[in-house]
């Protein structure tokens, strides 16, 4: 008789919930009939964290991606009118991104379609579940930035 991978049953149950997030999120994104996909709607999120217009490479590097696809998302963007490329003030060899109004209204109508999303994802779980679900997502999210020696086996 064997024993149950209990790690590797948890990695098939947050890739099993990664994938069924996503669908729901897209089918909500759908709805809005917005025209935007996950990737897009990430990246006008994250544009509107910045103060000022960022560099292509800042936001390949908070999205966690190669520059490359950041060029494939703006150009999306771009040609949606919801965000524009525009010269650095100071380094005219640099180009920024930044929102642009029509990109600011859909940012608007895209967080309600999150926010029913997250309320279908979450409904089977009541108040207390749900602040025990997000501390434990806090505890892995904030414990991917730690340095790889924090993997390691200790000495017993």
């Amino acid at each position: 008789m064997s024993i149950p991978d209990a790690d590797g049953l948890l990695a098939e149950q947050l890739l099993r919930l990664t994938r069924r997030v996503h669908r729901i999120q897209k089918r909500h994104l759908e709805q809005c009939g917005l025209g935007i996909t996950p990737a897009q709607s990430r990246l006008l999120r994250m544009l509107a964290q910045y103060g000022s217009p960022p560099r292509m490479a800042d936001l390949a590097r908070r999205l966690e991606v190669v520059p490359r696809a950041v060029t494939t998302l703006v150009d999306g963007l771009e040609a949606a009118g919801t965000a524009r490329r525009v010269p650095d003030p100071t380094n005219r060899r640099v180009i920024r991104i930044e929102l642009t109004e029509d990109g600011r209204r859909v940012l608007k109508e895209l967080r309600g379609a999150r926010r029913s999303a997250a309320e279908e994802i979450l409904a089977p779980l009541d108040g207390a579940q749900r602040e025990q679900l997000g501390d434990l997502l806090t505890a892995l999210v904030d414990g991917a930035s730690l340095p790889p020696e924090c993997y390691a086996p200790r000495p017993v």
